[in-house]
């Protein structure tokens, strides 16, 4: 029997019920050949003895991959026994893009990470975007959403979160960011809109953890092993999965390096369209000045390339992921090692 609530969407989940459930989120949707549809998200709850609710999401950009098979692989694997308290697990939250491939829902144009809070009785994407925050945020205490650079970006991968305002649940989401294990952890500023998905959870009081696990159709092995392996050891840290958890040093590697984009010159847009050449590599130091990218011109192939230096020393986080450029695409993302003071708050 499905679960009605205040929102049009509705699931034949219980979400109470112990044990493992397989089901779906039905949203009521209509297109020329059929009066009377459903989108249908799949998505699965493992509940067992009393712990934490931890969300896990991916596909909230359909281009973005390596979550989305991270989660699908948890969802086969995982047995109540393993779980202490509930996960709720939604591999692809923004189905119509994740089967297209797409950033934005090729069934309304819009972007589900810019909707939030959402409406009920809005477009497909805002009443996604509305079902998460009335009815499945407020069951949990803590907010996993698995992202990657999508087609447009590619990213040094790495767990990031925002720098909230509440120094404890700063100290919580820090530890658990640090918790996935990657090279670097990114604070992040949000500069292309509002509505996004983590804010509204952060601003309910959630531990959220994001991440950014490289970009592109090709994602090397290692990339999904760093995004699963990562997202097991999140869990076992939130007290949701059995297992110890592991550190760095566990692993034989460096201790995570902190850094941070929390200024609008960090992201360097392309001045200009045409090919992309990037000079440097991810997670390379560059100095202020520092030629790091070139745009080159197919019309105009006697034209010296335009030249994109470093306004600062900095790392490169991520750069432009088509070569294909057009002016005003985001073609590098520099990041600064995080402050001795902020750092401070992190435990």
């Amino acid at each position: 029997m499905p679960i009605i609530t205040q929102s049009q969407i509705s699931t034949d989940v219980d979400f109470d019920k112990p044990g493992v459930q397989w089901g779906r989120l039905a949203v009521p949707y209509s297109y020329n050949l059929s009066g009377w549809s459903q989108l249908q998200i799949p998505l699965a709850t493992i509940s067992h003895g009393s712990g934490p609710t931890v969300l896990l999401m991916a596909g909230n950009h359909g281009d973005e991959y390596p979550g989305q098979i991270a989660i699908m692989k948890l969802m086969r694997e995982l047995s109540a026994d393993q779980v202490s308290g509930r996960l709720i697990l939604i591999p692809a939250i923004n189905m119509p893009a994740a089967k297209a491939s797409t950033r934005l829902s090729p069934v309304d144009g819009k972007n589900l990470n810019r909707c939030f809070p959402g409406d009920a009785f809005g477009s497909i994407t805002e009443m996604i975007a509305h079902y998460l925050t009335t009815e499945i945020f407020p069951l949990t205490d803590a907010v996993i959403d698995l992202h990657t650079g999508g087609r447009g970006v590619f990213f040094y991968p790495c767990a990031h979160m925002h720098l909230v305002d509440d120094l404890e649940q700063r100290r919580k989401m820090a530890q658990a960011t640090f918790a996935y294990n990657t090279d670097f952890a990114f604070l992040y500023a949000d500069i292309a809109g509002r509505g996004l998905l983590p804010v509204e959870a952060e601003n309910m009081g959630k531990t959220v953890v994001t991440t950014e696990m490289g970009g592109g159709e090709v994602v090397p092995a290692e990339v999904h092993s760093v995004c699963q392996a990562g997202l097991r050891n999140v869990l076992v840290h939130l007290g949701v999965l059995a297992g110890e958890q592991t550190t760095r040093a566990d692993l034989s590697l460096p201790p995570t390096r902190w850094v941070q984009a929390l200024d609008a010159n960090d992201y360097v847009f392309a001045p200009e369209s045409g090919l992309f050449e990037s000079l440097v590599g991810l997670g390379a130091e560059v100095a202020a000045g520092q030629p790091i990218g070139a745009i080159h011109f197919l019309e105009r192939p006697d034209r010296e390339p335009v030249i994109i230096e470093a306004h600062s020393s900095s790392i490169a986080i991520a750069h432009r992921g088509p070569t294909l450029t057009n002016q005003g695409d985001i073609v590098f993302c520099l990041a600064h090692d995080v402050g001795e003071e902020t750092l401070a708050t992190f435990s």
